[in-house]
């Protein structure tokens, strides 16, 4: 068994969202939404794009920030179900999460820490307070 069994790729699971624009840029949220048992839960990911950063990489800044928040989190769903010995399957639109055996060797899941994997431009960081 693997940590992720289902028919499409997690990303074709994930639900997208955008909040009201500010001047300080745009906020946007990925969901995805599972059931556990009979409960419907969600994960949820949010990033921002400052009007600065959506004007970068030719003015397809939204494009490259959206996909790198989809890979960040697909990677903290993977490094979510491994450390919590789960997996996500089924065939239906949402998927389901169930305990999964012990016996999935560790070696499955890549362990690279996530600056190594996508290499993000800080500027500088933002407090939310």
């Amino acid at each position: 068994m693997t940590l992720i069994e289902l028919p499409r790729a997690l990303e074709d699971y994930f639900a997208f969202a955008e909040t009201e624009p500010t001047r300080r840029g745009r906020r946007f949220s990925i969901s995805l939404p599972y059931f556990q048992g009979s409960r419907l839960e969600r994960l949820q990911w949010w990033y921002h794009v400052t009007p600065g950063q959506e004007q970068m990489y030719e003015g397809t800044g939204l494009v490259v920030f959206r996909e790198r928040a989809i890979e960040r989190f697909r990677r903290h769903i993977e490094q979510w179900l491994a450390n919590t010995h789960q997996q996500l399957h089924g065939d239906e639109p949402i998927p389901h999460l169930s305990t999964r055996p012990r016996s999935i060797p560790e070696t499955e899941t890549d362990t690279r820490p996530l600056a190594d994997v996508i290499p993000l431009p800080v500027d500088r960081v933002a407090v939310n307070g």
